[in-house]
């Protein structure tokens, strides 16, 4: 089992779920994070941390987010990994709102 970020990280990108992830499982774009199923240890630390409710168990996802398994797993295997904390993007604060967070 592993935690997936969905697409309420999209224009987000808060990143202090990666602050807290003892093994360094994030990826990174330019318009969100990415979790490389492969390396989660399945700890949720990320979870309490997403100020925009973004990540989930991938056994607790509803139907229409289902994909974002894939999606992740696939972005994670081409992009860089994120060791650190990124300031948010402009458009964070706005999308929280938009999410109702």
């Amino acid at each position: 089992m592993a935690y997936v970020v969905t697409d309420a990280c999209t224009d987000c990108r808060f990143t202090k779920c990666v602050e807290v992830c003892p093994v360094e499982c994030f990826h990174v774009d330019e318009r969100m994070v990415y979790i490389d199923p492969a390396a989660c240890i399945d700890c949720a630390g990320c979870v309490t941390e997403c100020p925009v409710g973004a990540i989930d168990d991938e056994f607790n996802l509803p139907e229409d987010k289902q994909d974002w398994i894939e999606i992740n797993r696939e972005r994670a295997a081409v992009l860089p990994k994120l060791s650190g904390p990124l300031p948010p993007l402009p458009t964070a604060e706005p999308r929280r709102a938009e999410l109702g967070k």
